[in-house]
């Protein structure tokens, strides 16, 4: 079975990402292995007395994607889909290229953001970074407003 690497982050666009990946799952016989990179500072404040770190504030927000992940998760497997999820702190390329790498993928599906005619800005760096670096096949999915 192939396997299909999808981050998310649970954006507005995420609904759609979801949509376009289930769709192509379908269609060749492929798992989804869904991914969220949370930033390693998710915790860290800076105001008066300089930084400060709030570890309240960082498991509340991993609690809050992990729920957002079960969801995906589950509204991927009720379309007929097999998928895993998993949360994983860092750097957002690095992490999702590692993981498509640990787990042997065969393609990674990634949502852009048209904002405006400059490249970066409308592919987004993000995309534009996996791109670039990834080994397998890219699918770029527009998830832009249509207004």
């Amino acid at each position: 079975m192939k396997k299909i690497i999808l981050p998310v982050d649970f954006s507005d666009s995420s609904d759609k990402l979801v949509d376009y990946a289930v769709g192509f799952a379908k269609d060749i016989n492929a798992e989804i292995a869904l991914i969220h990179v949370a930033a390693s500072d998710i915790g860290f404040v800076i105001g008066d007395m300089g930084f400060q770190y709030f570890p309240e504030v960082e498991e509340n927000e991993i609690k809050y994607e992990l729920r957002e992940l079960n969801k995906l998760e589950q509204r991927v497997i009720s379309q007929g889909v097999n998928c895993t999820h998993i949360l994983k702190q860092g750097v957002a390329g690095d992490t999702i290229l590692e993981f498509a790498d640990e787990k042997n993928a065969d393609y990674i599906i990634i949502g852009s953001h048209g904002r405006s005619g400059v490249y970066d800005v409308f592919i987004g760096s993000l995309t534009k970074e996996i791109t670039r670096k990834s080994k397998i096949p890219v699918l770029v999915v527009p998830c832009h407003d249509e207004n």
